[in-house]
Parts: structure tokens; C-alpha cells; sequence
């Protein structure tokens, strides 16, 4: 197995060219699984107890037995990043819904950050013309169906754009491809609530707890598209990325693009956990 990536499945370790799952199954039929993207950093996997309490969660809102307790899959994770021997990791666990209970699938690959000059510069954004159904429980589960972020980050590329904001049916901002967004006005910040159709963020709480604790204020509610290119900052948040800045929305720009003070110290705070 020596120089090759290894994954978990089907209760064991195997190269990843050796990972196969039946055609048959609810998981892949129906996308009936759920799953969660983490990193790890300097050999730590960040907020690992986080993720797995939200998979948890929300494997009962979808009738998925998990196949181990939350300690066993801890081990499992850390010892596929042990086994491919690999510090900064991106690493993803997918549970899925088999004919007889559910199956996970762990990989660990080399983690490629985003460069210093896309945190400085800031992620330029385009409003998709697809539309997130706050209505839908689905849209606050990290479900295997990842159409809908798929196309929308697909059409923005396609455009010359780092991804997009999606808005909900009612027209306000849910989320975006890969991210929740914050933005800022009056040195406070503003971020779509749940009820909005946006997953609820281990990174997001993540920003949360650090408002708190820096007395920064913090409002969720419904907003819409304007209230977002009329802010002084804007940012996204995720797992893999942390925080990273918005610099422009459909190419109009969010505030004054290198003056983003609230954005800048939430990053540096972050990374002050991480380390």
C-alpha cells in the first residue's frame, strides 16, 4: 500500500483504486447519505468533535443508523491520516444508506489552501439564477445530493468567478457554493438565519463564539442582495477555507476592497485557534 492513497471503506483500509460500492444501493440510488468536509492542520483535525456531533444530528432527521459511535469513528478518521501520512489533510466522511444498515467512506488527501494573494485579494462572487428551497428540511443537511451547489459553482466558474451567492425562493440571501456568508456594517456583522435555507456551519459557530468573546455584534436574519453589495466587508466561511474575504459580487465591489479591518482580525483570531 506504500504510495498510494489510502481510504477507509467497508471496515477496512484499502488503495483507493480498490474502492467499490454496489450500484444498488439507497446511498447511491437516492443520494440517502449525509457527509462532512474537515481539515487538518499541523497533524489536528480542526473542531473534529463539532463535525461528528453535527453528523449525529442529523443522521436521525434521515433514518441513517450510524454504523459506529462517535469514538470509533474519531479513531478511524485520525488513523486515515496516520496511515497516508499526511499533516495538512483535506478530509472528507460520507455515510450512506446500503440495503442492510450504512456504509462510510474516509479519505485523506494532501490539503491544497488557497494562496495568501486569494486572502488578500478576496473571493469574487456571482448571484446564481438558481434558487435554494428554504422550505425544504434538506437544505440545512449535508446531504449526498450536491446538485444544486455543483451548478451553481460550475455556472460561476464558467463565468470567470470564484463561486456564487445563492439566494432562497423568497429572494434573500441563503449561502454560498461551498460557504455561509457573513458581512459587515458598523463594525457589526450580519449573516443570513437558518430559517433562510443555509447549513448551519461548524466554521459559522466558529465566528459566532469569536464575536462573542470580542464583543462583536452579531444579527441574523433575512437579507437581500442589496444589503450585501452595500456592506463594508463581506466574508465566507467553511471547514477548508476558515474565513475568507469577499471582494466583489457580480463585479460590483464590496466596500473598499483593501479595507477590511473586521474581516482581517476574525482571521488572524482564527488562525490564532487553529494553532
Amino acid at each position: 500500500m506504500q504510495g498510494k492513497n489510502i481510504v477507509f471503506l467497508d471496515r477496512k483500509f484499502i488503495p483507493e483504486e480498490e474502492a467499490r460500492i454496489s450500484v444498488f444501493e439507497p446511498g447511491f440510488l437516492y443520494g440517502w447519505g449525509i457527509f462532512e468536509t474537515m481539515r487538518s492542520y499541523r497533524g489536528k483535525i480542526i473542531y473534529l468533535d463539532a463535525h461528528l456531533k453535527r453528523l449525529e444530528a442529523l443522521a436521525k432527521l434521515i433514518d441513517l443508523a450510524l454504523p459506529w459511535p462517535k469514538n470509533k469513528l474519531k479513531e478511524i478518521i485520525r488513523k486515515t491520516v496516520k496511515i497516508n501520512k499526511i499533516i495538512d489533510a483535506y478530509l472528507r466522511l460520507t455515510v450512506w444508506k446500503e440495503r442492510k444498515g450504512a456504509n462510510i467512506l474516509v479519505i485523506a488527501k494532501k490539503y491544497q489552501p488557497c494562496s495568501v494573494k486569494k486572502y488578500k485579494e478576496g473571493m469574487r462572487l456571482a448571484v446564481s439564477p438558481l434558487r435554494q428551497n428554504e422550505d425544504s428540511f434538506l437544505c440545512r443537511i449535508k446531504t449526498a445530493n450536491r446538485l444544486l451547489y455543483e451548478l451553481t459553482y460550475i455556472q460561476a466558474k464558467k463565468k470567470g468567478f470564484d463561486g456564487s451567492v445563492i439566494l432562497n425562493s423568497s429572494g434573500y440571501i441563503a449561502e454560498g457554493t461551498r460557504s455561509n456568508i457573513f458581512f459587515v456594517k458598523d463594525d457589526a456583522l450580519f449573516t443570513p438565519s437558518l430559517s433562510c435555507g443555509c447549513l448551519d456551519g461548524v466554521t459559522r459557530r466558529v465566528v459566532f463564539s469569536l464575536a462573542k468573546k470580542y464583543k462583536i455584534q452579531v444579527y441574523e436574519g433575512n437579507f437581500i442582495l442589496r444589503d450585501l453589495l452595500e456592506a463594508e466587508e463581506a466574508f465566507l466561511t467553511n471547514s477548508l477555507v476558515g474565513i475568507m474575504p469577499v471582494a466583489s459580487v457580480d463585479n460590483k465591489s464590496i466596500g473598499k476592497a483593501k479595507c477590511r479591518k473586521l474581516t482581517e482580525s476574525l482571521i488572524k483570531r482564527y488562525n490564532c485557534l487553529l494553532r
